[in-house]
């Protein structure tokens, strides 16, 4: 009787593991993915059937609630500021000299037509405030072994409310994600690649994002550089800071 319930313990070990693992995770993701400040430069191509575009910005974070972020190319949107603190959003636009101001459900409309909004390009809130779940196992990725998540948001404002997610079990970082609406509808696909050690984190360098209702788009995301715990000028974090 003995080495059966010794047995039968050691053949629910794993699914015990799963189980009591996932705010572990989501602990382990926001580690790597969330910071106190962060600078970075990078390079952002959207794809289409018939043409691409391709868009150069310089990026500040402070927090998971302040960011801002200007556009360096092309050209004809040189100089093209946004910054965002809470749940407001505002951009300047030197072509009309004018500032507007962007919020509520306007922050999940399509960024420079690409297939990643106002929130996915500024958002760097916590995965574990945002989300609870359950880790369902083990799959392999790319040749990676991953755990497989699904997550629920834990509030309605939280802008997509399950995400199917496999983290890389060696970096921690999520190399896919579905993102699903709260009618179970799949809205888009988020991967993520080209991992590196940066100050002591994992840190993916490029992202490819596909939206999943408007077909045969995706749009792809580079860090040129990247730099974790810098100081920044509190005046970047202002309104002054879009018109200067």
């Amino acid at each position: 009787m003995r080495w059966y319930l010794i047995f039968s313990f050691l053949l629910m070990m794993p699914r015990l593991a799963f189980a009591m693992s996932v705010d572990e995770l989501l602990g382990l993701l926001d580690k790597n993915l969330t910071f106190d400040t962060r600078e970075a430069t990078l390079t952002m191509m959207v794809v289409r059937a018939d043409r691409t575009k391709t868009y150069k910005m310089h990026s500040y974070s402070r927090g998971q609630n302040e960011s801002a972020m200007e556009y360096l190319e092309p050209a004809r949107d040189k100089g093209t500021r946004m910054l965002r603190m809470g749940n407001d959003l505002w951009m300047y636009m030197p072509s009309v000299e004018r500032t507007q101001k962007i919020s509520g459900h306007m922050l999940r409309q399509s960024m420079m037509g690409s297939d990643m909004s106002y929130e996915d390009m500024m958002d760097a809130a916590s995965w574990k405030e945002r989300y609870s779940g359950t880790v369902d196992g083990e799959e392999v990725l790319d040749g990676r072994k991953c755990w497989k998540m699904t997550l629920i948001a834990k509030t309605p404002d939280v802008t997509y409310a399950k995400r199917i997610v496999w983290v890389d079990q060696q970096s921690h970082i999520p190399l896919r994600q579905e993102l699903y609406a709260v009618s179970g509808m799949l809205l888009k696909v988020w991967a993520m690649s080209d991992v590196r050690t940066i100050e002591g984190r994992q840190w993916p360098s490029r992202m490819v994002i596909e939206d999943k209702v408007q077909q045969g788009s995706r749009t792809e995301l580079i860090f040129d550089s990247v730099d974790f715990s810098v100081e920044l000028q509190t005046e970047i974090f202002s309104t002054r800071w879009l018109e200067r």
